[in-house]
C-alpha cells in the first residue's frame, strides 16, 4: 500500500471516523467539513478534533461528555491506520497506528522517488511569473537578488504543482534613467566594456548621473542666489556639497573613467535638455534614439544573463517595456482611460483618480484596504507627454493576460502603492477579472549589518561579488572538513555550496520579514542553512554507501523509538507542506522543512546505530527510513534550486 500524501490518508480516516460516529449518536445534526489540529504533544495523538466545543453550544451539553460518546463510537477495526481513539478535556484525540503508518509513508516515499511530495493540483493554471526586472543601469546587488531568488523558487514550486508556468523578465528601458545612461555611453564614443558589461555600464550610470546633478544644482544656484530667500540658496548649496562629497568618492574608485567623462560633460550647460531630448525621442521611436539606448541596455543585460545563469536561474521571455509603447499599446490604453470617469487633468498632466474608482466598485474591503484610507492619485502623462512607469505597467498586465490565466509580480514592498493603483486601473477598465488574477508578491528588504548601501555614489554590493565571497568561503570550509578531496572535487563542492547557501539565506526568511544577510549565518554548517541540509544529505546517502545492502527484512513496527516517529510524521507531512507553500506563495516553508528534518535526523543519527542495530530487521528499517530522508531533503532543496549533494 502507497499513498502520494500519507499524512492526508491519516487524516481522511479521521474524517471519516468522526462523521460514521456523529451520523450514530446524533443523526440529525449535519457537519460539512471536519477540522482537525495536531496536539502539542504526541501523548494525546496526532490529530484532535474539537467539534464537541461547537456542538456542546447547540445542545445544551457538556464537551467533554460529548467528546466521550463521540470517542466510544468509533470502531478503529474498521481503519487502517487509527491504533487509538480517545476523549481528553473535550476533544476527540486520533492515535495513527504508527507500525501500519511507517511502513505506509516509507514505502510510499521509495516509490514515489524525486516526485514524492508534489501532489498535482485540480485545476492547473497557465501563470506568468514576473521577476527580477532590475533596471538595466547598473549590476544587480544584493539588496536586489532577494527579487530573482524568491521569484525562481515561487515558479518552480508552481510548476511541480502541476500549472503551466512562464517566466518573464520586465525590462524597464523607458525613461529618464536609461536616458542618462546611454547619454553618458554616447559621450564616451560607445565604448566596448574591458570587464563585465553590467559592471562598466553601473560605472557610466554613477558617474554621469553625478556629473549632470551637479550641472544642474550649479546652474539653479546662479539662476536664484540673487533673488531667492537665503534658506533657499542654502539648501541648493547644501546639495551642491553632497554631490561634490559624491563626486570625489567615484573620481577616487574610478579615476581614469570619471576623468573622460567630466572632460565631455562636466561643464556642458545642455546636458539635461539632451537627456529630456534623448528620452522623448527614444518614447518616440526615433531611430538614432532606438539604436542608443537599446545597445547599452543590451550590455548591461548582457552581464545579467551571465549573473542570473551562474545561481540557475532562466526566463522564457524578456519583455521590452519600450515595445508596449512603439507598439501603441501605452497610448490605446491611455485613451481607454481617458473614455473613463475616472481621469483628469491638472497642472497640465493627466490624472488617474484612483480612489474613485475604490469608491465606486466598493473596492476597499476586497483589496484590504480601511474605508478612511484615500488612494492617492496615479499621474499618468507628464506635461511633456511622455507616459510613467505605472501607466505602461497596465498596458504589459493586459498584455501577459492575454497569456495566462493568472500572473505573479514579485516586485518589493515600496511598490504596493503603484500595484494597488494598477489593479484599480484595471477595474476602471472594466477588467476586474484580471485584477483579481494579479498578484503582488511583495518582499521586505535585504540589510547588511554596518553597510549603507546608495546606488548613486556607486555604494553598493554586487551580486557576483557575494557569490565569488560565498564560493571562496565554502572552499575554505569544504578543504577543512574534507582534506582529502582533490583540488577538482573542493572547487566543484566549494560551487555549488557557496551559490546554493545564498539561494537559501534569501529564501528561507518569510518575505514580509527583511533578510539581514551576514556570513554567520549564510555558511553555517551547524544549523538552518543550505550548507547544513546539503551535508545532512550527504550524510544520509554517506549511511546508504556503507551499508551496502537494500534493506529488505525492514519491520516498521520496530521503529517505536519518540525520535523515528517523529521523523516518519516530518516525512509524512511533506505533502502537505509543499501545498501550503504552492497554495500560499510561500517558499520559506519549504525551507523550514528542510531545516527542521535535517535537525531531527542528525538528532536520531547522533543518538541510534543504523547499520549496527539488532536486529538486522531494525537495521533494515532504519536504513529505510534515512533512505526516505535522503529523497525528502533531496526535493525540498531541489524545489528551491540548491544542489543536494551525495559527498561534502
Amino acid at each position: 500500500m502507497i499513498a502520494e500524501n500519507p499524512f492526508a490518508k491519516f487524516r481522511n480516516e479521521c474524517e471519516e471516523a468522526l462523521a460514521h460516529a456523529l451520523k450514530k449518536i446524533l443523526p440529525e445534526i449535519k457537519v460539512e467539513a471536519f477540522a482537525f489540529n495536531k496536539p502539542p504533544n504526541p501523548e494525546f495523538g496526532q490529530l484532535a478534533s474539537s467539534l464537541c466545543f461547537e456542538l456542546a453550544k447547540k445542545l445544551n451539553q457538556k464537551p467533554v461528555e460529548l467528546a466521550a460518546h463521540l470517542a466510544g463510537a468509533i470502531d478503529k477495526r474498521k481503519f487502517t491506520l487509527i491504533e487509538e481513539v480517545s476523549a481528553v478535556g473535550g476533544y476527540v484525540n486520533f492515535h495513527v497506528d504508527f507500525a501500519k503508518f511507517s511502513a505506509l509513508t516509507l514505502q510510499s516515499i521509495r516509490q514515489y522517488g524525486a516526485t514524492y511530495g508534489f501532489i498535482k493540483t485540480e485545476k492547473p493554471l497557465k501563470i506568468i511569473v514576473e521577476h527580477t526586472s532590475v533596471n538595466p543601469l547598473h549590476p544587480i546587488h544584493i539588496g536586489q537578488a532577494r527579487n530573482p531568488m524568491i521569484g525562481d523558487a515561487v515558479a518552480r514550486i508552481l510548476r511541480y504543482r502541476g500549472h503551466t508556468v512562464f517566466c518573464h523578465y520586465y525590462i524597464d528601458d523607458v525613461g529618464r534613467q536609461s536616458s542618462v545612461v546611454a547619454y553618458g555611453y554616447d559621450k564616451l564614443g560607445r565604448p566596448q566594456p574591458d570587464e563585465k558589461a553590467d559592471h562598466f555600464v553601473g560605472k557610466i550610470y554613477t558617474i554621469t548621473s553625478c556629473l549632470v546633478e551637479l550641472n544642474r544644482l550649479r546652474r539653479e544656484l546662479e539662476l536664484v542666489k540673487a533673488t531667492a530667500p537665503p534658506d533657499e540658496v542654502a539648501k541648493i548649496n547644501r546639495q551642491i556639497d553632497e554631490w561634490m562629497s559624491i563626486a570625489a568618492e567615484l573620481k577616487e574608485k574610478f579615476p581614469l573613467l570619471f576623468e573622460k567623462l567630466l572632460e565631455k560633460i562636466g561643464k556642458a550647460e545642455d546636458a539635461e535638455d539632451e537627456i529630456n531630448r534623448l528620452n522623448l525621442a527614444y518614447e518616440n521611436g526615433q531611430s538614432e534614439a532606438m539604436k542608443l539606448v537599446r545597445e547599452v541596455s543590451e550590455l548591461c543585460l548582457k552581464g545579467f544573463r551571465e549573473t542570473l545563469e551562474r545561481v540557475g536561474v532562466c526566463y522564457d521571455s524578456w519583455d521590452w517595456e519600450s515595445d508596449l509603447v512603439w507598439s501603441g499599446q501605452v497610448s490605446e490604453v491611455l485613451q481607454r482611460l481617458k473614455a473613463t470617469p475616472f481621469v483628469y487633468t491638472e497642472g497640465g498632466v493627466l490624472e488617474f483618480d484612483a480612489e474613485r474608482v475604490a469608491r465606486v466598485f466598493k473596492l476597499k474591503a476586497k483589496l484590504g484596504l480601511r474605508e478612511d484610507y484615500e488612494v492617492p492619485p496615479l499621474t499618468l502623462t507628464r506635461a511633456d507627454g511622455t507616459s510613467l512607469y505605472t501607466t505602461r505597467d497596465v498596458a504589459y498586465t493586459l498584455w501577459k493576460f492575454d497569456r495566462s490565466d493568472k500572473v505573479i509580480n514579485v516586485i518589493g514592498m515600496e511598490q504596493s502603492l503603484a500595484q494597488l493603483q494598477l489593479k484599480l486601473a484595471l477595474h476602471a477598465l472594466g477588467y476586474g477579472k484580471c485584477a483579481d488574477n494579479l498578484v503582488h508578491f511583495a518582499y521586505n528588504l535585504v540589510t547588511l549589518p554596518g553597510y549603507k548601501m546608495s546606488s548613486r555614489r556607486g555604494r553598493y554590493i554586487t551580486f557576483d561579488e557575494v557569490l565569488d565571497e560565498a564560493v571562496e568561503r565554502a572552499y575554505a570550509e569544504v578543504s577543512k572538513r574534507s582534506p582529502q578531496l582533490s583540488e577538482e572535487e573542493k572547487r566543484e563542492i566549494a560551487r555549488f555550496v557557496g551559490i546554493g547557501a545564498v539561494r537559501y539565506a534569501l529564501v528561507d526568511v518569510d518575505a514580509a520579514k527583511p533578510v539581514v544577510f551576514t556570513w554567520d549565518r549564510v555558511l553555517n554548517f551547524e544549523t538552518n542553512s543550505a550548507p547544513y541540509v546539503q551535508y545532512t544529505h550527504a550524510r544520509a546517502c554517506s549511511i546508504l554507501r556503507k551499508a551496502a545492502r537494500e534493506p529488505v527484512e525492514a519491520d516498521f513496527s520496530l521503529l517505536k523509538e519518540p525520535l523515528e516517529r517523529e521523523l516518519v510524521l516530518s516525512l509524512a507531512g511533506f505533502p502537505e507542506t509543499f501545498i501550503d507553500a504552492a497554495e500560499y506563495l510561500k517558499p520559506n516553508l519549504i525551507a523550514d522543512f528542510a531545516n527542521a528534518l535535517a535537525d531531527k535526523f542528525n538528532t536520531f543519527y547522533n543518538a541510534l546505530p543504523v547499520i549496527k542495530a539488532e536486529p538486522q530487521a531494525l537495521s533494515d528499517a532504519r536504513l529505510a527510513l534515512t533512505d526516505a530522508i535522503r529523497i525528502a531533503l533531496h526535493n525540498a532543496l531541489n524545489i528551491i534550486g540548491v544542489v543536494a549533494p551525495e559527498k561534502m
